[in-house]
């Protein structure tokens, strides 16, 4: 892998990072970003290599690329690797019936790795860009012809860049299919469907709130739901620039409520099984081509009371805190935490306990 040049830099989050969207609550960000690192020459290519996902095992990446070699102006490839320590084999192009002379993006892999749904301007959709679904028996078998969702999910412009919850019951994507009088809008935001079964239909889709998706000045789009369902990634334009945000939730039936700006410029964010790694693409930090994949290692903040090592101090913080919605101490899950201090930020604390910090000055 290629890293980029220059001084290496840890980007650290700390403090309040104030949400810039009106109305949204402020929440602490107590993590790390290590320095984007371009997947290579491997991976990449001198085109676009954009929105990718990865498989639960971490062992298939799929990502939509215009480079040559594909069936439509934009196709989508998948690269694997044999364990998490390998490095990424050349790109494979997925073939037919996922692609053909229309243009097919926007992967995203089901946590079975069974599933796969994506984007595509195929013929005879609901609109300029529909979601497919397309499914295989087992992960050595071909995939199946695609099915569209239907015109309940998909409306009359474009609907893109799926992104499935972890069992199969909420699809959250993004849609221009807002009227402004009697036109579409330009701008996309980031809708919900769900369903109450695998069997089920899915349902109306629901424009989330403010917190994602703000208003007029703003676009939503390429949204990325965590395993747990606590944590929505997504990129938010307006005219000031573009940026990497996630908004978290307590509990999957509680709404969006803290948004966090995660300081990175890039497109659907995705991490591997234990949160420690991010991967997304990006036009922002060198590269091969017109649009790169990277990965940046994420950390949380353990050394509470920075006095540069973790011990008990740290420990006692978490305890005094027990219960309560503490950002400085939710740091587990990885990487964003729960909203809440328990169990699961003592199990991330005890990972480094005894470990030095240097000084973040």
């Amino acid at each position: 892998m290629k890293e980029l040049n220059g001084k290496k830099k840890t980007l650290v989050l700390m403090g309040c990072i104030g949400a810039l969207l009106v109305g949204a609550n402020i929440a602490k960000a107590d993590f790390t970003f290590g320095e984007p690192v371009n997947l290579g020459p491997t991976v990449n290519s001198a085109y676009i290599d954009g929105i990718s996902d990865m498989s639960s095992d971490g062992l298939e990446l799929y990502l939509e690329s215009n480079r040559p070699g594909g069936q439509g102006e934009i196709d989508i490839w998948i690269t694997k690797r044999a364990t998490v320590d390998d490095l990424w084999e050349p790109p494979v192009n997925l073939g037919a019936p996922v692609n053909g002379s229309h243009s097919a993006w926007g992967p995203c892999i089901a946590r079975d790795g069974l599933t796969l749904y994506f984007s595509s301007g195929q013929p005879g959709g609901a609109g300029n860009a529909d979601i497919y679904v397309t499914r295989r028996a087992t992960t050595e078998d071909p995939w199946e012809e695609p099915v569209n969702l239907g015109p309940i999910v998909n409306g009359p412009v474009w609907d893109h860049c799926p992104s499935i919850s972890e069992d199969g019951l909420t699809l959250i994507f993004g849609s221009n299919r807002e009227k402004i009088g009697t036109s579409y809008s330009d701008l996309c935001y980031i809708y919900v469907t769900t369903r109450p079964t695998i069997n089920d239909p899915w349902e109306e889709p629901i424009r989330l709130g403010s917190a994602i998706n703000p208003g007029l000045a703003y676009d939503s789009d390429y949204a990325s739901i965590s395993e747990d369902g606590l944590s929505l990634y997504f990129r938010l334009w307006s005219s000031g620039g573009t940026a990497l945000w996630v908004a978290t939730r307590t509990s999957v039936t509680d709404t969006w409520n803290r948004t966090i700006n995660l300081g990175l410029d890039g497109v659907s964010p995705r991490f591997s099984a234990d949160g420690s790694t991010m991967y997304f693409s990006s036009r922002s930090y060198g590269g091969y081509g017109d649009a790169d994949l990277f990965q940046v290692s994420v950390g949380p903040v353990v050394d509470l009371n920075s006095d540069r090592i973790v011990d008990a101090s740290d420990m006692c913080i978490i305890l005094d805190h027990w219960g309560e919605n503490y950002p400085l101490c939710d740091i587990g899950p990885m990487p964003w935490g729960d909203g809440v201090v328990d169990v699961q930020d003592l199990i991330v604390l005890a990972e480094h306990l005894f470990e030095e910090f240097p000084s973040a000055q």
